[in-house]
């Protein structure tokens, strides 16, 4: 066994390259193992470079100095997301309090319908199989409100982590923008020489990551937009609200819709029963998924590295539990990432390694 695991390791690390490459994704992780908490605002200060980089781009190549390109950005989406806190979420707070408020009238309609299915079929359902069920759910639900009491007041504390997000990530972003080439030059030296897998791996998925946030942040904001407009014009409760759900929902592939169907059905379902409005509804909100799916995406991810709906699945369950939002967000690049590491490390010099 052990000359079989030397044989592999041989294969796989007989280049310096590769080697460095392994040292270079094990000195990562290890530094977001134990320092991911404290760099994450750098994290989202790239992710918002990443964004805006493409703007900044197009103005320096019809004359703008970069630096002005950067503070015009910038500037510009600062003033956009002020205007969207300003606009948006008084809206949504409100539509979420008045959901709160009648959650507990919803659950009790949903009670009562339960409790007379017994009578309706009473050779399939048992009454005291619903008052079991029904006793298991209200202790998870007293459970779950516990749990969110205490995460509001724990989270009087995070504060002063928003009064450093909104200072110092702008301030970041500013020169990472306005700097790009220093900085990237700066960092190419201090990798090793054996380098060629790196930048391999580097400039691929640097393509991958920048497409894939401003098409993710752009499915978002189209999703969103069209979900509650839909909502809104078939006279839905909580339109808004429910539209930014659908929106955020793209985050996740394949589990979010289904999760996010959940309270669109529930609330449409509590306002007009099994009516024609409710299977209206449900019809409009299947072809807007369906087209997410079949149209947005591929315009939008046309570049993407395929991968397989189990593979993707699989990342968000790994990259979510070990970084929460952010792991979500970045499962489908770092699948990729994973991917190109993997097609780097089985490239010419591993049949090179197998001739010796």
């Amino acid at each position: 066994m052990f000359e079989m695991i030397g044989r592999w390791y041989r294969r796989k690390f007989s280049d310096p390259d590769s080697a460095m490459l392994l040292v270079l994704i094990i000195v990562t992780s290890l530094l977001l193992a134990f320092w991911g908490s404290m760099l994450m605002p750098v994290l989202v200060a790239a992710v918002v470079a990443y964004l805006l980089d493409w703007p900044v781009v197009q103005l320096n190549r019809i004359g703008v100095n970069r630096t002005l390109g950067t503070v015009v950005v910038l500037i510009s989406f600062i003033t956009l997301c002020v205007l969207i806190m300003i606009g948006l979420v008084p809206v949504i707070t409100h539509q979420s309090i008045n959901l709160a408020k009648e959650t507990p009238q919803i659950w009790a309609t949903a009670q009562d319908w339960l409790l007379s299915l017994p009578d309706q079929y009473p050779e399939f359902v048992q009454l005291t199989h619903i008052h079991q069920m029904l006793d298991t759910i209200n202790k998870r639900v007293v459970g779950m409100g516990e749990m969110l009491l205490s995460a509001s007041f724990n989270s009087i504390g995070d504060v002063a982590a928003i009064l450093i997000y909104a200072i110092l990530v702008p301030l970041m972003v500013f020169f990472m923008l306005k700097d790009k080439e220093e900085m990237l030059l700066s960092i190419s030296r201090l990798l090793p020489k054996e380098r060629r897998l790196i930048k391999q791996v580097g400039t691929e998925m640097n393509n991958q990551i920048a497409n894939y946030i401003r098409g993710k942040v752009i499915e978002i904001i189209i999703v969103g937009a069209v979900s509650a407009i839909t909502f809104a014009i078939m006279d839905l409760r909580y339109a808004l609200l429910l539209g930014v759900l659908v929106g955020f929902s793209v985050l996740i592939p394949y589990i979010g819709a289904a999760v996010v169907t959940i309270p669109v059905a529930v609330v449409a379902l509590f306002q007009w029963g099994l009516t024609p409005d409710f299977w209206y509804l449900m019809i409009a909100y299947s072809i807007i998924q369906a087209l997410d799916g079949n149209v947005l995406v591929p315009v939008l991810f046309s570049e993407a590295v395929s991968l397989h709906p189990v593979f993707i699945i699989i990342a968000v369950l790994f990259f979510g539990g070990l970084w929460g939002f952010w792991g979500v967000f970045f499962a489908i690049p770092l699948a990729t990432l994973v991917k190109a590491v993997f097609n780097a490390w089985s490239g010419p010099h591993e049949q090179a390694a197998e001739l010796q």
